[in-house]
């Protein structure tokens, strides 16, 4: 009988970037859009089969497939040239000197946790979009541009090429629900909602948010760099090319999200 872990929230999909640095003294490290993609269809065939699975149990007969989505991105994308995202797990001091020896950079991502940093180009499409568009007319549920997909571009010459960096997820999902005229964009988190004053013993969360409030949280630079940040630009994104609502909830409280009973929803419009 196969016996595998239940993935880790989050820390999951970096086990391959952490399984690349273990064994670059003897293997050729991988790039990162690679791990991506590695990442996008070992976790796709663990989330298809326990749906496959639940479905059954419910009597539903519905087919599940994952589909590998490459992401499009500008390679002139300034933030090639500046890597800014932290990835993958926290370093040691050995790994973390061993990284900035090889002139990878590094940045304290909290107090005494160091973790690399990567580039994080802005997605502009799906490159596989219609395929997506497709498959769900066709009644399957899909599983697609797990990781934010591995970042590619186009070549005059060679066409679609890699980048070696990290699509941001939760703006890719805002791209792929945009896409497939969806109405509803679930966004789940380790955070039960998007909060005001967070880190401050006056933090307060926030159940509803207009797309007015929404732009206006993140102009004024409440939410910093943190992990919230892109999650409210990509909902707020969502909603303004058409979408009914977007929700951002902790992963454990999604179908009460989904009923408006916990998280934060926005929408164009208050209530």
């Amino acid at each position: 009988m196969e016996h595998r872990p239940r993935p880790r929230q989050r820390a999951a999909g970096w086990d391959e970037l952490a399984r690349n640095e273990f064994a670059a003294d003897h293997l050729e490290p991988l790039p990162l859009g690679v791990l991506v993609a590695a990442t996008a269809g070992w976790m796709g065939y663990m989330i298809q089969q326990s749906l496959q699975n639940a479905l059954g149990r419910a009597g539903v007969e519905r087919t599940v497939v994952t589909l590998i989505t490459q992401t499009l991105c500008d390679a002139g994308d300034a933030e090639l040239r500046t890597p800014t995202k932290p990835i993958g797990h926290a370093l040691d001091p050995a790994r973390r000197a061993r990284l900035e020896a090889l002139g990878v950079p590094v940045k304290e991502d909290k107090p005494g946790k160091w973790r690399r940093l990567a580039p994080s180009p802005r997605p502009l499409a799906i490159v596989e979009r219609t395929m997506v568009q497709s498959l769900v007319a066709g009644g399957y549920i899909v599983i697609a541009c797990g990781g934010g997909g591995p970042p590619v571009y186009n070549d005059p010459a060679l066409r679609l090429e890699g980048i070696d960096a990290v699509a941001d997820k939760d703006r890719v999902a805002a791209i792929l629900g945009r896409d497939i005229g969806a109405e509803v964009l679930l966004i789940l988190t380790d955070v039960d909602a998007v909060y005001r004053g967070w880190g401050t013993p006056a933090r307060q969360a926030i159940g509803r948010l207009s797309l007015a409030d929404a732009d206006q949280l993140l102009a004024g630079g409440e939410l910093g760099t943190g992990s919230m940040r892109p999650k409210v630009e990509a909902a707020a994104d969502f909603v303004r090319a058409g979408g009914e609502r977007a929700v951002i909830a902790e992963l454990a409280q999604g179908l009460a999200a989904l009923r408006g009973d916990a998280g934060t929803t926005i929408t164009k419009e208050t209530g």
